[in-house]
């Protein structure tokens, strides 16, 4: 017997087709005429397919008509065409064999609809609510376009170290990595830690970025991208932040801060457009059940473009509404989530590229503007969720770069390959970051990241 989704089984073309779904049970109701219809799942698709078990089946007193919510079987049967609301085929089953049954008692996901914080104590069961496999199919799709866009525009896909010895962002607030025994930690002459009994002979951490690995392979190769986890040791419990996320980061020889502009406005449209295209049925879920402006934000989006502003005129532009902002704005002021917020939402109604932000708030490695004031960074700004892309021409000057690294007390010897890329050959080049996470959440509306990531990582919460 063939063996198809649920997804495969809906579709009109299945009707005549003997075959075998195997899911998990969601609802079961008995007919007085002596047979049962049963709701089933597999997670290929946000929609149930219903099955008609007939009473004279074997196992339909003994087995089939235990079945409850979150028992596990499989199905074979005809595929027929359905008279029922809302749905084109049916299963007919011929035969029915239970995996695994669920005890109503105790199995939490019941009719009763949980909070998505109470849903979080069940990492290990929320994949089979509605949401929740909405949410892995659309952040599946978001990867696969993240490859295909890159992939069709002739990038190579570098993998970059996890384990790093060097610090990105310059923020240290780095997760560390060490073999030493704490409750007998070995001191140097001077009473502090000898890293040089650990395993990597030197202190060693989980990194934050790939982009710095991946600039080596983008000043020989051309145009490269990174796609994995990434670790920020922030003690943080807001909505937006994670101690284990996913990024996608793109570098890219001899592209200026045009060049790296263009090609993220040009990506996040790819994405969007390809989940528009293949998750009709997730974001119409999306935008009934959680935030009815889902669609119409991400069709819009789509099909304008994106502003772009400097940094200098943003913050003229804020300032003129600065009594309406928990957090005031002036120039050299990092910019809050509110202030980008209002930017994408109120003031413009579209993502927003700001650029050219000054040189004090930003990382060593962003190219240094001849005004002596500012660097030539990026940040796409979007509704509902701020900042969703960070980006920079990279510094390719060496004397320039090695004033910069001074400027926020990095010492040059511990990046003596990064400046070594600026000595031998150096070239323009530019590359941003995208946290999977936040556009998740951006296309779902999901309000908050820890419902976006399979399993979340924050402070005090590392269980499963």
């Amino acid at each position: 017997m063939e063996k198809i989704t649920v997804d495969q089984a809906r579709k009109a073309e299945a009707v005549g087709r003997q075959a075998c779904l195997q899911g998990w049970v969601r609802t079961r109701r008995d007919s007085k005429g002596g047979f049962s219809f049963l709701e089933l799942n597999d997670g290929s698709c946000m929609a149930n397919i219903q099955v008609i078990a007939d009473g004279d089946l074997p196992n339909y007193e003994s087995e089939v008509k235990t079945l409850t919510a979150g028992s596990s079987i499989a199905v074979e049967g005809e595929i027929k065409a359905s008279s029922g609301k809302g749905q084109a085929t049916e299963l007919h089953a011929s035969r029915l064999h239970v995996y695994g049954l669920a005890d109503p008692e105790t199995y939490p996901l019941q009719k009763k609809r949980h909070s998505f914080e109470k849903l979080r104590e069940w990492a290990h069961l929320r994949p089979r609510t509605n949401t929740f496999g909405a949410v892995m199919r659309v952040r599946n799709r978001v990867c696969r376009s993240i490859h295909d866009f890159f992939q069709n525009a002739g990038f190579l896909y570098v993998h970059t170290p996890i384990i790093t010895a060097s610090d990105c962002e310059g923020a240290g607030e780095m997760f560390k990595v060490t073999t030493l025994d704490l409750d007998k930690l070995p001191r140097d002459g001077q009473n502090k830690i000898d890293f040089k009994q650990d395993f990597f002979d030197r202190p060693a951490y989980l990194t934050v970025s790939g982009q710095l690995e991946a600039e080596i392979f983008a000043c020989a190769l051309g145009k490269v991208y990174t796609f994995g986890p990434t670790f920020r040791a922030e003690n943080s419990n807001t909505s937006r932040h994670l101690a284990e996320f996913w990024m996608v980061e793109p570098e890219m020889a001899f592209f200026d801060l045009e060049d790296n502009m263009e090609l993220a406005e040009k990506f996040l449209k790819t994405i969007f457009r390809d989940v528009l295209n293949d998750c009709g049925e997730d974001l119409a879920f999306f935008n009934e059940r959680v935030d009815d402006t889902v669609l119409p934000t991400l069709e819009k989006i789509v099909a304008a473009d994106f502003v772009r502003i400097s940094y200098t005129d943003a913050i003229a532009c804020l300032e003129k509404n600065n009594a309406s902002f928990d957090y005031p704005v002036s120039w050299g002021v990092d910019l809050q989530s509110e202030h980008e917020r209002f930017l994408a939402e109120t003031e413009f109604g579209c993502p927003v590229i700001v650029h050219d932000y000054p040189r004090t708030i930003k990382p060593f490695y962003m190219r240094a503007n001849d005004d002596g004031r500012t660097v030539r960074a990026m940040d796409v700004l979007a509704p509902k969720v701020g900042e969703i892309i960070g980006g920079s021409q990279r510094e390719e000057r060496l004397d320039i770069l090695e004033q910069r690294m001074g400027e926020q007390d990095l010492n040059p010897a511990d990046y003596w390959w990064y400046l070594e890329l600026r000595k031998y050959g150096t070239v323009p080049h530019a590359g941003f970051g995208l946290g999977l996470e936040r556009v998740v959440q951006f296309i779902t509306g999901m309000t908050n990241i820890r419902d976006v990531i399979p399993f979340p990582r924050t402070p005090g919460s590392a269980e499963f």
